[in-house]
């Protein structure tokens, strides 16, 4: 279960339970918070089963949960097949959320540029607990760029090259909490995200960037920059990727890795000029 839970970015330790010794940790809502975030998209539609699966709750919670969901507009209930989507209600949220983000506004057409000039997809991320959360990404106008990725979008932190650059743009007593949460949930992931992390620490002295050539997935390339964008956002992270097939390793760190880190420089100067 632990693996299955970084990876897909869970928010709870023990399905939801929290700190046991928490007095102000409310169970019911982490859980219900839970089976929201167990949706992969907006159109993903879900049984009451998969959903107890997918974030280790029995079904009879997951049932309570699901009709008050739908009851205040956060799942919409597909009657016809006993599934359940995401209601409209929750995005009030990501537009709430994403309007917060105003970097956006002056970025869009740096990362566009960046996406036409590197003929890949390029996307801006920020932490969410145990995963990376894409707010935005551009794909190359020129060529077919085969990833199926896309705003909301959950990448794991420990195993990608956006996931470990925010990791080490952590404060350094913030990401050892998060690394110690990570760890109980898996005890075997330890040595191997103290290895990452040290060479993803010598990528970015070196290279001035984090590299994930087919470790994450082998059939996906990418490198990450972290932005500097100051205390009133989140920190934030671009990343290039692309199919192995199309940009290898060597293309990407020649080529690819000024464009990028020009746009960074490029991206935090516009922002702070808005």
């Amino acid at each position: 279960m632990g693996k299955q839970e970084l990876e897909g970015g869970a928010l709870f330790d023990q399905a939801g339970s929290g700190d046991a010794n928490d007095r102000d940790f409310v169970t019911a809502l982490a859980r219900g918070l839970k089976v929201l975030q167990a949706f992969r998209s907006g159109e993903e539609r879900l049984s009451n089963a998969d959903l107890a699966q997918r974030c280790d709750l029995p079904r009879s919670t997951v049932v309570r949960l699901t009709h008050t969901l739908t009851r205040v507009g956060f799942l919409h209930q597909v009657e016809e097949y006993g599934r359940y989507r995401l209601g409209l209600a929750t995005l009030t949220l990501g537009r709430t959320m994403l309007g917060r983000l105003d970097f956006r506004d002056a970025s869009g057409e740096l990362l566009q540029q960046l996406a036409n000039e590197a003929r890949a997809m390029v996307a801006v991320g920020i932490r969410e607990e145990f995963s990376v959360l894409y707010v935005d990404t551009r794909r190359s106008q020129s060529t077919a760029v085969t990833l199926n990725l896309g705003i909301g979008s959950r990448l794991p932190l420990a195993t990608t090259a956006m996931g470990l650059a925010h990791l080490l743009i952590m404060e350094k007593t913030e990401r050892s909490s998060l690394l110690a949460r990570m760890q109980r949930l898996d005890p075997a992931s330890g040595s191997h995200i103290d290895r990452a992390l040290e060479l993803a620490a010598a990528e970015m002295q070196q290279w001035g960037c984090v590299t994930s050539f087919g470790q994450w997935k082998k059939e996906i390339n990418g490198i990450a920059v972290p932005l500097n964008l100051g205390g009133s956002l989140p920190p934030a992270v671009i990343n290039v990727a692309a199919p192995v097939s199309t940009i290898n390793s060597e293309l990407f760190l020649s080529d690819i890795r000024p464009l990028l880190i020009e746009t960074k420089l490029k991206i935090e100067a516009q922002y702070r000029a808005v």
